[in-house]
């Protein structure tokens, strides 16, 4: 059994990158999380130019929230350039010294004593296998975090590292209006392993995007969100919940409403023939 909420919260506009909080706000934000039953909190080191996870921290230390309640999620690997760090361009360090750097940084910006998950945030071209299990061992032997996973890798990047780390998670950009996980070997991978899809990104493109495929999923849900007496959003949740694959919503919303609708996404079980529906009016044409 996943020992994550199966809807996940995505932390990246918390800060910097988006709503700003204070402390305050985020001590509210937070406890209004678990209040819709989400106890997952999916965080990057990155986040905010490497300051969302200290405001979190600040802000969980004082919650009265008590740790073992909650599952904290970091990844790492990113250097941005410009900003809180002093890199001349943007790049991947995936070396044995850094992983455990990052991960010490983000235990204390996090005010925490281990991540319930590590992850990779993206493949770099010059990852190493024996370098990263190095640093996952050493993490894992010294309690600073329980599960190690990747972030946007492909299956033959997976495989690259699987074959001497064990993988628990592979958090993708999967989605009704993205499902290219479905074609690519990438859920199927999952699926077969049985490792937890993570899906960043779970409404895809239709509440930001005025085009003809969105267009016409809109006649669609417009039927839908009538016959399941549920919102466009749920919706869009139910489809991706339904593969095989077991997969967990990373939900970027900070409104109560959103994050509430998300739980009751987990109750609707769309027919058959909606589920491809929905498909094939993204994709515009029938199924092959």
């Amino acid at each position: 059994m996943s020992r994550y909420s199966k809807i996940i919260a995505g932390c990246m506009s918390w800060g910097a990158w988006g709503r700003q909080f204070s402390t305050q706000e985020m001590i509210s934000q937070i406890k209004k999380t678990l209040e819709s039953g989400i106890t997952t909190f999916d965080h990057a080191d990155i986040y905010g130019e490497y300051t969302t996870e200290q405001e979190f921290g600040k802000a969980f230390s004082t919650s009265g929230v008590e740790r073992d309640k909650i599952q904290l999620i970091s990844k790492c690997g990113i250097q941005h350039d410009g900003g809180t760090r002093d890199n001349k361009i943007k790049h991947y360090n995936y070396s044995k010294e850094y992983i455990i750097w990052s991960v010490e940084k983000s235990l204390k910006d996090l005010q925490t004593d281990y991540l319930d998950l590590l992850l990779l945030h993206r493949p770099s071209p010059l990852m190493h296998p024996a370098e990263i299990e190095a640093a996952v061992s050493i993490l894992k032997e010294t309690g600073k975090i329980i599960d190690f996973g990747v972030s946007n890798f492909t299956p033959s990047q997976f495989n690259l590292i699987d074959h001497t780390t064990s993988i628990s998670v592979n958090q993708i950009e999967f989605s009704l209006t993205q499902h290219s996980a479905m074609q690519n070997g990438t859920l199927d991978q999952l699926l077969q392993k049985d490792v937890i899809p993570m899906s960043w990104s779970p409404l895809g493109s239709y509440f930001k995007e005025s085009n003809a495929a969105n267009k016409r999923i809109k006649k669609v849900l417009d039927v839908l969100t009538k016959k399941y007496n549920a919102s466009e959003d749920q919706l869009l949740l139910a489809w991706i919940l339904q593969h095989p694959s077991g997969v967990l919503p990373v939900v970027g919303t900070t409104s109560k409403v959103r994050l509430e609708n998300a739980t009751k996404a987990l109750n609707i079980n769309l027919e058959l023939e909606d589920w491809f529906t929905l498909l094939v009016e993204c994709q515009g044409h029938k199924v092959p």
